[in-house]
């Protein structure tokens, strides 16, 4: 059963989150945890994984039947879709019956996504007709 539609993460979420300094602050990144990275945001750089993502965020819980057809996917592409964000650790899973129901658990990607209106925003102005001259 679809849960109830939040359009911002509560403190409590946000808070799991953490605080951790500003990208200025901190040491650069070391080799490893960059390569690490790259391998999250690959997970991530899939337009339907986003939009399932984006369900989740919307949702809280869904079974997989659900979300599947929610985004115009079969259920074997969604399944498939579920399991590259499980291995990452983004999703987890609990069976209701005969369903396997999933929930966003890394709280960071709720906070990646709620950022989407501002990022596309800045997309949208750097379109490649715009020559930039104003270089420092």
């Amino acid at each position: 059963m679809r849960g109830k539609i939040k359009t911002r993460p509560t403190k409590k979420s946000a808070a799991r989150c953490g605080t951790k300094p500003a990208s200025r602050e901190r040491p650069l990144l070391s080799p490893i945890l960059a390569g690490d990275l790259a391998v999250v945001l690959n997970v991530l750089a899939i337009d339907a994984r986003l939009r399932l993502l984006h369900d989740w965020v919307r949702a809280d819980e869904l079974c997989s039947t659900e979300l599947a057809g929610s985004v115009g996917m079969k259920q074997q592409a969604g399944s498939n879709q579920f399991q590259r964000l499980s291995d990452r650790h983004i999703l987890a899973s609990r069976r209701e019956g005969i369903s396997i129901c999933d929930r966003l658990v890394d709280h960071c990607i709720r906070s990646l996504l709620d950022q989407e209106p501002c990022l596309m925003e800045k997309v949208h102005d750097r379109s490649p007709d715009r020559v930039r001259t104003n270089f420092v």
